[in-house]
């Protein structure tokens, strides 16, 4: 079965300098590939006309679908729906369920309606027109030489809720869609290549429709296993045995079998054992709790975090003793197996993450250079440590910790 091909083009002069974040290529490629359909390509242009049908032009070239986001507010710069109009040959005319949405939207929240507000109505007589329920610039669905193209607003929340109601739907009534199945499994503790050395077997024996990638980040390394099939049942059955003969090879180095985040992770088994958490973080700053905490629920394995930057904070809050700092310095054992007794009674909890650490650029020394941690993780009878050496920016040195110090206590928790 052929795959459906998509490309996705974001407009905007301030994602190509850096000001803006592109959050919108990241969701619409996962609900697509939940859809059936494969993105091939992701472009950023400028607000730019000859830029954009450039962009046109080359991605009707790839694909079937065009999904294009950002350019339809109502300032000067947003030129996505005259170049549109233009490209498709059409004429801007005055959509009157658009106007009447945005003019009951105004005058719910008692703003005057400009010149400029109403425009938002005007769409290419080329388009069908798509509600957006969410905003009043409406979403517009195209369609030329056999490719399907989709304008939406570049705001996440107006263009999620265009996706949800109209976009996929439409795709999905107007394709035969193949299936696409990813299974991941997260590992930690080998490298990338020492995991290809080891499961290169498997991989070579893999069948041409399940593709085998790598993908490593922060202390962890995803395995993507991919399927294409025409067939849904017989490809999730392929896909298990193919999954179970990789996760039985890297059993000893597995931390998961979803592509979920590090604290997701931690909470399902904190929830599953019935117990609580805490941390006492120094280089990290909180982030790990601020990891934690960014999943809904978290609060009901998760107390609150001792954030001791400064030694008279370790020895305020955590218990932390004058001597133990003098002798060993604040990135040490003994400091950190300290920290972590002092948590687990300031916090009142069953276990434990503790941190301390020489982040950089500067503070280290020979004997502990920059990105130099130790960790202590555990409870009140079992509290383990570990020494890492982490090698790269202050940033990523700080990400790494945060990562490391979960998956000890993940392990701490399994044994």
């Amino acid at each position: 079965m052929e795959k459906i091909l998509a490309s996705i083009i974001t407009i905007g002069d301030e994602l190509l300098i850096g000001q803006t974040v592109d959050t919108n290529s990241a969701w619409m490629g996962q609900k697509l590939n939940d859809a059936g359909v494969w993105v091939q390509r992701r472009v950023a242009v400028g607000d730019d006309k000859e830029a954009i049908i450039r962009a046109l032009d080359e991605e009707a070239r790839l694909s079937h679908i065009i999904l294009i986001t950002g350019g339809l507010g109502p300032t000067a710069d947003d030129i996505t729906k005259p170049v549109l109009c233009g490209y498709f040959g059409g004429k801007l005319v005055q959509d009157e369920p658009t106007l009447t949405r945005l003019m009951a939207l105004f005058e719910a929240r008692k703003l005057p309606v400009l010149e400029r507000n109403v425009a938002q109505a005007l769409v290419p007589d080329t388009a069908t027109v798509l509600p957006n329920m969410r905003g009043t610039a409406p979403g517009m669905w195209f369609e030329k030489d056999g490719k399907i193209f989709v304008s939406m607003p570049g705001v996440p929340f107006e263009m999620k809720g265009l996706m949800e109601a109209e976009v996929i739907p439409r795709l999905q009534s107007r394709f035969t869609m193949p299936t696409l199945l990813h299974h991941t499994l997260i590992t930690t503790g080998m490298g990338e290549s020492f995991v290809a050395e080891r499961i290169k077997d498997f991989e070579n024996a893999l069948p041409g429709h399940i593709k085998l990638a790598y993908l490593p980040s922060y202390g962890l390394l995803k395995l993507r296993l991919t399927s294409v099939s025409p067939e849904k049942t017989s490809a999730a059955a392929e896909m298990k045995t193919a999954f179970d003969a990789l996760r039985s090879q890297l059993a000893d180095i597995a931390v998961a079998e979803e592509d979920l985040p590090m604290g997701v992770i931690l909470g399902k088994i904190l929830l599953e054992k019935g117990l609580t958490a805490g941390t006492a973080e120094s280089c990290t700053g909180g982030k790990i709790a601020g990891q934690i905490t960014s999943v809904a629920g978290s609060s009901r394995y998760f107390k609150g975090s001792v954030v001791s930057y400064a030694n008279e904070t370790k020895m305020n809050l955590l218990g932390v003793k004058a001597t133990t700092l003098e002798q060993y310095g604040a990135v040490s054992e003994q400091t950190v197996r300290e920290m972590a007794e002092g948590a687990l009674k300031a916090l009142n909890v069953d276990c434990v993450m503790a941190v301390s650490g020489i982040m950089g650029p500067d503070g280290g020394s020979e004997e502990k250079p920059v990105g130099t941690v130790w960790i202590a993780a555990g409870g009140k009878d079992n509290i383990r440590t570990t020494l890492h050496r982490f090698r790269y920016d202050r940033a990523r040195n700080t990400d790494m910790t945060v990562v490391a110090a979960m998956n000890e206590l993940r392990k701490w928790l399994e044994l």
